[in-house]
């Protein structure tokens, strides 16, 4: 499409048949002749739907290319066969855990790494593979290269190069022009293997024919995507009148000095640029709304193994004056024969907050119709190969879905901002959110919409001539997923119970968005209000009957490996700082227990490194900690306080953070991991903690050793394989 631009912002001039509109013309394969395209498989492993959302989009895209894709989960093993496929196979594939592949794909890896198959088992496979994962943590992309590295052992060739996509700076930024990558490579692939089989060739021969004829029609194509901006520079004063001036206007560079980019505000260069756009992605969806009743909808018990269970007890375990706020839960499970170990975690279903559904409802002009039935069909004309959304109930109220199926907080991905670009009537608008889905405007979508955490809602409020309809909500925004929580304690000690802590998220205002707290944290902090009490006084359930207590729904999530050794003789050393220290709790609490129960038995020493801010103000489960010091159950206690001042004997150089401890403590660290075979766990944040742990033990073991830093990698690896170094992390 040619977009120019005139006093009233952006006219569309001309309209081609392509459905690529605003797009990167590509060489594709469009209106192929032949009866039979070329055949592809596309694998994905995916643990909370973004693999298999990529995946999708690939399918989608191939029929634009002249190709088809067959599609299929790695757990739907009885629907592919790779010990006798020979066509080109596409993989997708996350990463969860401690670096473990998703678990949709556990069974296959074991397959794979069957150490009976043979080195040239899969000597006629040829792949490519896009490992999506997280810098944030450690291990990265690392289910994704353990099926890349077992499919090399066993033969396998690569027809394209492996990808490695960093969900910790956008999954877009390695997936998009992988994608981009991907047609030529399997073009390219495809031509090789025709080369050597007569039935290929022919349509080899068929599809290069029209290769060569499309290729000519996206360059005209091409010319025409060109977007003419040289009008678009904007005075102060023009600028709020929505006028458009001449490129060579002298109010320009004033312009330029006195603006500066913001969610809805560009600045040359990108202001007058031609901008690659990803392809309008095809609707799919069909969405109506019948009037009839919906009244007293609720969450399913037994849907995906969750239960509803009481919240027996709120205590606030900071200060009023702390930085953040933190909470204890307590969930009555005993009537749920629900079973957990200290280092297991539970699944919290929240919903979205009900001012923002009812904010959405009405900029949709939706509210009169929130509690309609909600029936969900596939277009029965769509290019795409999808199905309806298995989280979006069929005749569920408006309200319900939106409320409890779809994530309305999550960031928008590029794909979504370029579908509402053709629901925005305001040519500048249109514009800006075009300009925020390019190539050219990647850095100004990760500054303005992923990295500050914008939602739909934001978007919507900061482009007012945007009204995008239900169907297309539905097509984009992810279903609205658990939050997980370690347990804060252990069934030996508080039998039908488990606790967990929270720090309440807080997103401060800023010209995106407005102050907000996290959709999880600030709704249980809510939902709790009426039990919440400080630390010390009376249980809620003491004071009111057990039908009044607020209600949660979850699900144990049971961890693999981060548990306390099965030989309680082996030492362990925990490093929690903050809220972090919750599942050592559990972890002493069941110490204590066993110690209790086997006075002859040998217990291995246990140390724990917290840090918090404030002595006084945020040290949580000190009595606790302090109790377990004295007790035995605990053989050290190492604490640190960032923000304190030091007193009269403190020095500069006192601990601020967990790392400094372990600094100062690294021989007794070392000969726990070197010589006695212990247990290194670590728990909290993964983006700046973890990180700063892993680069202390790496110098503390490095220094040990007397060995340089890349030996002191093979040796962290080493703990790692062997278990023995455990992460809880979270970014």
């Amino acid at each position: 499409m040619l977009i120019r631009a005139n006093q009233c912002g952006i006219q569309h001039v001309t309209r081609p048949k392509s459905r690529l509109e605003f797009s990167f013309p590509k060489l594709s394969f469009y209106s192929m002749p032949c009866e039979v395209a070329a055949r592809f498989l596309i694998l994905y492993g995916s643990q909370r739907g973004q693999a298999q959302s990529i995946a999708e989009e690939i399918c989608q895209q191939s029929s634009e290319h002249g190709l088809t894709a067959d599609i299929s989960c790695l757990s739907n093993q009885h629907k592919y066969n790779l010990d006798s496929e020979v066509r080109p196979v596409v993989f997708v594939v996350s990463t969860t855990g401690d670096g473990d592949p998703p678990d949709t794909a556990q069974k296959f890896v074991r397959k794979i790494k069957n150490k009976s198959l043979p080195h040239d088992h899969f000597s006629h496979l040829r792949y490519g593979l896009l490992a999506l994962g997280d810098t944030n943590y450690a291990n990265f992309c690392n289910g994704g290269k353990t099926i890349d590295g077992r499919l090399q052992q066993l033969g396998a060739k690569h027809f394209y190069a492996t990808g490695h996509a960093d969900d910790g700076t956008g999954l877009e930024v390695v997936v998009d022009p992988w994608i981009e990558g991907l047609w030529d490579a399997l073009k390219t692939t495809f031509s090789s293997m025709a080369a050597s089989d007569q039935q290929r060739a022919d349509l080899s021969d068929c599809t290069k024919e029209n290769y060569h004829k499309n290729a000519s029609d996206q360059e005209r194509n091409k010319s025409d995507l060109e977007v003419d901006l040289r009008l678009l520079k904007l005075s102060e004063a023009d600028s709020q009148k929505g006028k458009v001036i001449s490129s060579d206007s002298s109010d320009a560079e004033t312009l330029s000095t006195t603006l500066v980019a913001s969610l809805k505000q560009s600045l040359p260069p990108l202001s007058e640029s031609a901008l690659n756009v990803p392809a309008l992605p095809a609707s799919y969806l069909e969405v109506h709304l019948e009037q009839v009743p919906t009244e007293g909808e609720t969450v399913s018990s037994d849907e995906g193994g969750y239960r509803e269970v009481s919240i027996s007890k709120a205590v606030q375990l900071t200060q009023d004056n702390a930085v953040k706020t933190t909470i204890l839960l307590e969930l009555d499970i005993s009537e749920q024969n629900i079973a957990y170990q200290p280092g297991d975690a539970f699944d919290i279903l929240c919903p979205n907050r009900a001012s923002e559904v009812e904010e959405l409802l009405l900029r949709l002009d939706l509210q009169t119709q929130k509690s309609c039935a909600v029936q969900v069909n596939l277009l029965k004309n769509s290019s795409k190969k999808a199905k309806v959304p298995l989280h979006i109930p069929q005749n569920g109220s408006l309200e319900f879905i939106l409320t409890w199926c779809l994530e309305i907080r999550s960031a928008p991905k590029k794909a979504f901002v370029r579908a509402l670009a053709d629901f925005t009537e305001n040519g500048l608008e249109k514009r800006r959110l075009l300009e925020l889905c390019s190539k050219e405007g990647s850095s100004q979508y990760n500054s303005f919409v992923r990295d500050a955490n914008v939602c739909l809602l934001d978007l919507l409020r900061a482009f007012p001539s945007c009204l995008p309809p239900l169907s297309l909500l539905f097509e984009h925004l992810p279903r609205l997923q658990p939050r997980a929580y370690s347990a804060a304690s252990s069934s030996l000690q508080h039998p039908g119970k488990v606790h967990f802590v929270f720090s309440v998220v807080e997103f401060p205002a800023r010209p995106e968005h407005p102050a907000r707290t996290g959709l999880c944290t600030g709704w249980l902090t809510d939902h709790v209000s009426s039990i919440l009490r400080p630390l010390g006084t009376a249980p809620a359930s003491e004071r009111l009957g057990t039908s009044a207590l607020p209600k949660v729904h979850v699900r144990p999530r049971p961890s693999s490996t981060f548990h306390l050794p099965a030989d309680s003789s082996v030492p362990v050393v925990m490093v929690g700082p903050g809220t972090g220290v919750a599942p050592f709790i559990g972890f002493l609490q069941q110490r204590e227990k066993e110690c209790e129960a086997n006075a002859e038995a040998t217990f291995g020493e246990t140390w724990l490194f917290f840090g918090c801010r404030h002595k006084d103000k945020d040290f949580l489960f000190r009595e606790e900690l302090e109790r377990f010091a004295q007790n035995g159950t605990l053989s050290h206690l190492i604490v640190c306080f960032s923000r304190d001042e030091p007193d009269a004997a403190g020095t500069a150089n006192r601990p601020t953070y967990v790392q400094h401890n372990l600094r100062l403590h690294a021989k007794n660290v070392t000969g726990i991991l070197l010589k006695d075979k212990g247990y290194l766990y670590v728990c909290g944040d993964a983006k700046n903690m973890a990180k700063d742990v892993n680069d202390t033990l790496l110098e503390i073991v490095g220094n040990e050793l007397q060995i340089d830093k890349l030996d002191a990698m093979k040796t962290v690896a080493g703990f790692r394989e062997e278990k023995r170094y455990l992460q809880d992390i979270w970014s």
